[in-house]
């Protein structure tokens, strides 16, 4: 897909998700899971969360939700959504899949079961129409599927719980992505910069006799 098409399509409001604002300084959109930060840092720092909250985070990466299985197809399934291309790097470059395994352990009862489950229907479309796993077909064959459900308003009967977990999956990864240091510098958010004031112009001045 084409970046520019996808975020025209969802808004920036997909940052909802996370509780960011679009007008906030770039360093605050910066989330923690993007491979470009070193992780050795207090990755939560620019957040300014609380002590308990930082607790509470350490202990939801010190955890484990996904299988490395379904980690392959989620690190598969967004760089379909959101591929490397001249502008960037591919979503799993942003650190995409690490921010969707984040997000599946801290709101638990919105987003574990629809993913999960959106997981094991993308597998059994590919064992039921090619005889192996969605990670183990052809990049075509995985396109096929991802047409099947990529696009609302054409769904084919039967593909509801397809649809309705791709679109989860488009915004997560939308989220992620430009949320991501790689995802600012894609669209070009500065955030709130200085700028150069050299006073009040000349010509105003003289208007009200101040030269």
């Amino acid at each position: 897909m084409k970046r520019r098409n996808l975020l025209k399509g969802i808004g920036m409001g997909s940052l909802g998700l996370l509780g960011f604002s679009t007008k906030a300084p770039a360093a605050e959109l910066l989330h923690p899971f993007a491979l470009e930060l070193d992780k050795k840092d207090p990755i939560f720092e620019q957040f300014g969360r609380t002590e308990d909250e930082k607790k509470r985070d350490a202990k939801l990466f010190a955890e484990q939700f996904f299988t490395k299985s379904e980690m392959k197809t989620i690190t598969v399934l967004v760089d379909i959504i959101l591929p490397r291309d001249a502008r960037s790097g591919s979503a799993s470059e942003a650190g995409v899949p690490e921010f969707i395994e984040f997000m599946a352990k801290d709101r638990p009862d919105e987003l574990q079961t629809p993913l999960r489950g959106g997981l094991r229907w993308l597998d059994h479309q590919a064992i039921a129409r090619f005889g192996k796993i969605f990670t183990d077909i052809h990049a075509a064959q995985r396109i096929e599927i991802v047409d099947d459900i990529a696009y609302p308003g054409k769904e084919k009967p039967g593909m509801s719980q397809g649809v309705s977990f791709f679109n989860l999956m488009r915004n997560l990864t939308a989220s992620g992505f430009w949320s991501s240091k790689m995802g600012i510098e894609d669209i070009g958010y500065q955030g709130n910069v200085p700028n150069q004031w050299d006073g009040v112009p000349e010509d105003v001045q003289r208007q009200y006799g101040l030269l």
